[in-house]
């Protein structure tokens, strides 16, 4: 597996297992466990690159965006129930105080990695990032569903068969701590279905 060409799908069984294995080692996530009967503060926040270019096409670059966002929402968050980080956007489910804060923040992330990456690429000027939307949680049944939706993204874009599979989502603490069963029950109950259809469509 080379850094360079990096996309999970194409990977073998044994080298996305060995990603996954990693990614558990270096201890994610950061936050405390979420309390999944008070959706009151909580939202679901979207970070889109430009006309949906996989410009996070790299393993280290992956790595090192989350890296950077997770620490970022331990600064500026009360709480993160979930996240995932695909190669052309991003979902964080976050309680906040301050929107503002939190999306100013994730503006000034976004102008750092569009600088380094235009470098990287030589592509100075190139535009990376599009937008960051928000969308507040209505009732306990909508938190839920989004924590599934978040955990299913890489899944939905085709990027693996299988949630687990997938590094760089917060599935893995769910499933150390909350167990298979667990999860799947939260999909039972609260399916994704059509989450998202007609409001959303052009960022997820």
């Amino acid at each position: 597996m080379t850094a360079d060409m990096y996309r999970y799908r194409k990977l073998t069984e044994e080298q996305q297992r060995h990603v996954v294995q990693e990614r558990q080692h270096r201890g994610f996530p950061m936050h405390s466990p979420p309390h999944l009967d008070a959706p009151n503060g909580f939202r679901i926040v979207t970070g889109t690159c430009f006309e949906h270019r996989s410009i996070l096409q790299t393993t280290n670059r992956l790595t090192e965006f989350e890296d950077q966002l997770l620490g970022l929402l331990t600064e500026t968050t009360h709480e993160c129930a979930a996240w995932c980080v695909l190669p052309n956007h991003y979902h964080i489910l976050v309680k906040v105080a301050s929107i503002e804060i939190l999306t100013t923040r994730l503006g000034k992330l976004h102008g750092r990695t569009a600088f380094e990456w235009n470098g990287e690429d030589s592509e100075r000027g190139r535009t990376v990032w599009y937008r960051c939307q928000d969308r507040v949680m209505r009732s306990d049944a909508h938190y839920c569903t989004t924590l599934n939706y978040i955990h299913n993204n890489p899944v939905k874009h085709g990027l693996t068969a299988r949630w687990q599979d997938w590094p760089f989502s917060s599935v893995h603490w769910y499933l150390k701590e909350k167990g298979r069963e667990w999860l799947m029950e939260n999909w039972r109950e609260y399916p994704v279905l059509n989450y998202g259809l007609g409001w959303d469509d052009f960022i997820f």
